[in-house]
């Protein structure tokens, strides 16, 4: 390892020098990365069976020991004969006689491959494509790993007759070998340790449907997926961060699908846990005093209350199935679970097994592994309301990831529950499973890669997936007897309710969807702002141009959301049940309080943007009534008018949807406009407090007022001022927490005498809050 010289690249490939191995792979805060060096990775397929050879590193290798990975991976090497340079112009051309030289070599070594005598020649390789990529290695040396790859891999593909060849591993440098199908690797990836960058080869171009491994032959014979003049950029997944020089994304920019080792249980569907979350200091947290508050009353309070445990209920449901759909809705559900558990007893449980159902779909959908083609999955789509919902015995293993994948094996548990709904409920709910199916069924096929093409089938995938979802909730609604029949004809309103909401999700979830390999961005949309002609051009933000064309982007999508407001709040006002009104409105005001977060915000193309904590216990107190759902989006409105731009192209759009919306709101909206100067209090009071505890506390300690004094002696001057402001201090921020009951009680008796005549009203069996409203306008 210290005598082999790596060739030394520069991130465009061109050769700039070379290095010994070791150094090249040590990563420490001069090197964070390493050295980036020129790799190889040979995929050897039997030419009879398409079955590739995988080979499992020996446990003593230095960087990613024990780890299954492609036929054999290694260097090209500098001063070699033959020699293993190719110049940039040879790889441009699909001239790579160098590497293909160090492939010969290093089958020989590590796997006693002898090409010539095997009758491989070595025009019989096949290069396709290079990868940049890096990744320290912290599954076997922990996060200050000093050990890791960065790499300029160039990938062979070469077919043999394996009745023929003769395997003979070197022990130092392999400890296993097998030959699999596409649906064993598929199988077996789901476990055990995988290399970074045969996952990322395996999952970008092998595995998908029409990939390199569907038809090795056109792969082979013809030049259908060669691509000699880029190299594609990877950044790894946080798992194969950090290390000793503490490396850290973005990096190269254009993220990955590289699916972490040893997945945690705990991570949900999807790419949760691949990216960046950003977060606020906990002090700027604390310092918002109204938000504190909400936080402490939901919390201990005024906390949301579970109505399964009715009579009503617990007599019609199997208990130990009810008790199942219920733990796994709130382990599948981050969002809803509690909000769902205080609806009426009429409706809780259809909402409930509704909710599960989709869910349950929805992993089907997203699993890009567990089926060997999309084609077998389109398959399982389309029979769902079928087997699901008719077999009571019908279960999936092996699909989704932590609680989705233990959904789908307990499934009867579900279909119990279901089957004892009511004839109308259960119509419902196949009519929407099998229309939503359908619809994922028709995207299942298409490469969303670089998101969806047009506006029109932005808005088509969100009325499937979220879409069908309001109209199926109006539909329960109206068969529980707590809403108007009419309102399961309100078809269009429910849509663009839904539309709504997952907008805001896609918006929000730019680069978990990009890293997952399926985006939803409208290339009609962001192509117009990209400068590269590529998705992932915004996860640069290198330049000012960059954060400039970003911003642009974002911004006019959330605009085109942002227009689908008012019909959410025409939908809101046609509701009666106040449970029913405040299940629809918390998700709702959790959109528009999103909207204003990412609005014109970069940190949504390097991470996850989310409200605060205590912003969403805030908004959750406030959705009792139509008059604080309303302040609730004024507000926000606001707020997003305030950060608009005239130079955005999209100003002009940005402000006419803001306008509609308070043009609804402000006639019954908390018009009072956010002090300054309260906002200043809020944040000096509690930091002032800290500050006098403290040095007050210091005093006492250094008996300055005498032995056993707690308090400061008359002449002490400056602690007694300290004091004072400490007592001045608390009284502001019990003060105002004590008016905020005081207010909330006066406001929400004050709305359900305006109600009380019949416009809203409460189910008769449920225990609804009335929780403190939080004066949102004045505290911010």
């Amino acid at each position: 390892m210290y005598h082999d010289e790596c060739i030394l690249v520069s991130p465009e490939d061109e050769i700039i020098g070379h290095s010994n191995k070791a150094i090249s792979h040590v990563f420490s805060s001069e090197t964070p990365r390493g050295l980036l060096h020129r790799a190889f990775s040979v995929f050897m397929f039997d030419k009879a069976t398409g079955k590739l050879l995988l080979q499992q590193r020996a446990t003593d290798k230095i960087t990613f020991p024990s780890v299954w990975t492609n036929t054999c991976c290694s260097h090209p090497l500098h001063g070699m004969t033959p020699s293993e340079v190719d110049k940039q112009a040879q790889v441009e051309k699909g001239q790579v006689p160098g590497v293909v030289n160090a492939a010969v070599r290093k089958l020989k070594h590590e796997l006693g491959i002898d090409c010539e005598a095997s009758g491989i020649k070595n025009e019989d390789f096949k290069f396709l494509t290079r990868l940049h990529y890096w990744a320290v290695d912290t599954v076997t040396h922990g996060k200050k790993a000093p050990w890791g790859e960065h790499e300029v891999d160039y990938v062979l593909f070469v077919t043999v007759d394996s009745s023929t060849l003769t395997l003979a591993p070197n022990p130092e440098e392999v400890s296993g070998v097998k030959w699999v199908s596409k649906s064993e690797l598929i199988t077996g990836m789901k476990t055990g340790l995988w290399s970074p960058w045969f996952r990322l080869i395996v999952n970008k171009w092998l595995l998908p449907t029409g990939g390199w491994w569907d038809d090795l032959n056109v792969t082979m014979t013809t030049d259908k997926f060669c691509d000699y003049s880029n190299v594609h950029k990877f950044d790894p997944p946080q798992e194969h961060v950090g290390g000793a020089g503490n490396a850290q994304l973005p990096y190269l920019g254009s993220i990955n699908k590289i699916e972490p080792v040893n997945k945690d249980a705990a991570l949900k569907q999807g790419a949760y846990g691949k990216v960046k979350i950003h977060k606020e200091s906990k002090i700027s947290q604390l310092c918002r005093v109204s938000e504190v508050f909400s936080a402490v009353t939901l919390l201990y309070i005024k906390p949301l209350t579970s109505n399964l445990s009715s009579p009503a209920i617990v007599t019609r449901f199997d208990k130990a199935n009810l008790d199942f759909c219920d733990r796994i809705l709130g382990k599948v559900s981050r969002s809803f679970a509690a909000v769902i558990r205080q609806l009426p007893e009429q409706l809780l449980v259809e909402t409930m097994i509704f909710y599960l159902v989709l869910r349950a779909l929805d992993t089907v959908e997203d699993d890009m592994t567990a089926f060997p083609s999309n084609d077998v999955k389109i398959g399982h789509l389309l029979e769902f309301h079928k087997t699901a919902l008719g077999d009571p015995n019908w279960s999936m293993t092996g699909v989704g990831e932590a609680d989705e994948a233990l959904l789908l094996e307990e499934f009867p548990k579900c279909h119990n529950v279901f089957k004892s709904l009511s004839a109308q409920s259960k119509r419902v709910i196949v009519d929407i499973t099998q229309r939503m199916a359908a619809g994922m069924a028709e995207f299942v096929g298409k490469d969303l890669g670089q998101g969806t093409a047009t506006l029109k089938e932005y808005d088509r995938y969100c009325h499937f997936v979220a879409g069908l979802v309001g109209e199926g909730l109006s539909r329960l609604f109206a068969c529980s007897g707590l809403e108007k029949a009419s309102l399961s004809a309100e078809l269009h309103l429910s849509d663009q309710m839904g539309l709504f909401l997952q907008k805001t999700n896609i918006i929000r979830d730019y680069l978990e969807d990009y890293v997952d390999g399926r985006a939803f961005w409208p290339a009609e949309v962001w192509k117009k702002h990209s400068k590269s002609g590529d998705l992932g051009y915004f996860s640069h933000q290198g330049s000012e141009e960059e954060k400039r064309r970003s911003s642009e982007c974002l911004n006019e999508l959330v605009t085109n959301a942002l227009e689908l407001a008012p019909d959410c709040l025409a939908y809101l006002g046609l509701l009666q049940c106040q449970e029913i009104f405040r299940f629809c409105a918390i998700p709702q005001v959790m959109a528009i309080a999103t909207l204003d977060k990412v609005f014109n915000n970069l940190d949504v193309f390097t991470g996850v943007v989310k409200i605060r904590k205590g912003l969403s216990c805030q908004l959750l107190l406030n959705t009792n009534t139509k008059l604080e759902v309303n302040a609730t989006f004024a507000r926000f409105a606001k707020s997003i008018m305030s950060q608009a731009t005239k130079s955005d192209p999209s100003y002009s759009r940005t402000m006419k949807a803001c306008e509609n919306i308070l043009e609804i709101c402000e006639p019954e909206g908390l018009n009072l406009p956010p002090s300054p100067i309260i906002s200043v209090l809020n944040f000096l009071a509690p930091t002032v407090l800290a500050v006098c505890a403290y040095n007050l506390f210091n005093s006492a300690r250094s008996e300055k007022w005498g032995d056993g004094v707690m308090l400061p002696r008359l002449d002490h001057t400056e602690d007694v001022a300290l004091l004072g402001v400490a007592f001045g201090c608390i009284i502001y921020l019990l003060a105002f927490g004590a008016l905020n009951f005081v207010l909330s009680n006066i406001k929400a008796e004050t709305e359900e005498a305006k109600i009380s005549g019949g416009k809203m009203s409460r189910s008769t069996s449920a225990s609804i809050l009335t929780p403190a409203v939080v004066l949102s306008n004045s505290f911010e």
